[in-house]
């Protein structure tokens, strides 16, 4: 209709590339993707069906007030309750136990776990990887679940959309091949596209060009996230190019020229600047693979999947946002020497190396290849190198 025109001219290309989108999702392939829906109004309708309260992200008011008007009690019993539920009651700072210390006559299921827990954890030299998941999560819900601004312009408003993003590995090890790991974040459906791809720990955009066999010391002035800033998303027939800088390129182009070339069956491709558009003027599936480009050809999965209102309990502070609330553990490459650290140069055509191209990390590299003077033995090629783990 008309009015629905109006709502997809107004919204950008992805609204229009999709025909019969609907405001309201529903399963396209059950249990697996949705139809494609727009973000916007799919928050609208959830604004005008729900009530002030249920949208409020305040707490309710003071519990004393509700236990009198619910349960008619009296105010002695009231404030006695207050007093006896306080959370004040459980500080322990008085206490010196120690939590690593289990007592030997305790019948308590959980504490005889974590005495299994702490004896395993003696027995083996290598670092827990689960503890480290389980820190990060620990330590995220303590900053950011419930969190609230200093300054009141930075308060999420009611009603905001919130989306669960998954963002894969796009080069993983055989350990990785059958569940690639990802990174998952929150991101506000006010939020411009360029601000989930900033938010994006990729480590293409970490590594640094040039051979450094003659100048290992020297140091790099930029590495590739500064060099090569040109980006895409593309999302439901849409390619959202990253132009907010002068050197930046159209990465879609080749893509658009190639299939507009000949008849290939893949209809009429959008582009459109990522910097002009956010979540809520989109149309998306929820469970549906989209892509992010960058780097000329890393490219990564980008899966939504969960769409849904900001509630007291979320973090409330939008500077904070896009959240991320996972991170994946990848396995790191260790040195072909000590097979102890982590892999720091690369060489190529090196007469020392037992292989080629082989994996040094700092130490064995400088041992190996330079005299204590600094000067290069033999003849090989130098590149730095960049883990995948160093976002572990």
């Amino acid at each position: 209709t008309e009015c629905r025109a109006q709502t997809d001219m107004a919204a950008g290309p992805s609204v229009a590339a999709v025909s019969g989108a609907d405001h309201v999702p529903d399963y396209e392939l059950v249990d697996v993707n949705t139809k494609a829906f727009h973000v916007g109004s799919f928050g609208g309708l959830w604004r005008e069906k729900l009530k002030k309260s249920d949208l409020a992200l305040g707490r309710e008011g003071d519990v004393a007030q509700q236990l009198v008007a619910q349960r008619s009690l009296p105010t002695n019993i009231v404030d006695e309750l207050q007093t006896v539920c306080s959370v004040d009651t459980l500080d322990c700072s008085k206490e010196t136990t120690n939590s690593d210390v289990i007592p030997q006559d305790t019948d308590l299921v959980t504490l005889q776990i974590r005495k299994k827990v702490i004896e395993k954890k003696e027995e083996r030299l290598m670092c827990d990887r689960t503890c480290r998941q389980q820190i990060f999560e620990q330590e995220h819900e303590m900053q950011t679940v419930g969190r609230k601004p200093s300054n009141s312009e930075h308060f999420v408003p009611a009603g905001e959309v919130i989306l669960t993003i998954n963002i894969y590995s796009p080069v993983i090890f055989t350990k990785h091949k059958e569940n690639k790991p990802y990174h998952t974040m929150l991101v506000l459906g006010s939020q411009n596209l360029t601000e989930v791809r900033d938010a994006i720990s990729c480590v293409s955009d970490l590594q640094i060009g040039g051979e450094f066999s003659n100048t290992p010391d020297l140091a790099p002035e930029h590495i590739s996230k500064d060099l090569y800033k040109s980006a895409f998303f593309f999302i439901e027939g849409t390619f959202y190019n990253d132009l907010r800088y002068s050197e930046c390129g159209d990465l879609s182009r080749t893509i658009v020229d190639w299939a507009e070339s000949h008849d290939r069956g893949y209809g009429k491709f959008h582009t459109a600047k990522m910097e002009n558009y956010t979540f809520n003027d989109m149309c998306i599936k929820v469970g549906y693979p989209y892509l992010y480009c960058h780097q000329g050809d890393c490219e990564h999965i980008v899966i939504i999947t969960d769409v849904r209102i900001v509630h007291r309990d979320d973090c409330l502070d939008k500077t904070l946002y896009p959240c991320v609330i996972k991170k994946p553990w990848l396995w790191t490459r260790k040195c072909s020497v000590c097979k102890l650290f982590i892999v720091r140069w690369v060489t190529n055509n090196d007469s020392l190396a037992p292989e080629d191209p082989c994996c040094f990390c700092d130490i064995c590299f400088r041992m190996l290849h330079y005299d204590a003077d600094g000067n290069k033995l033999g003849e090989f090629l130098a590149y730095p190198y960049v883990d995948p783990g160093i976002f572990n």
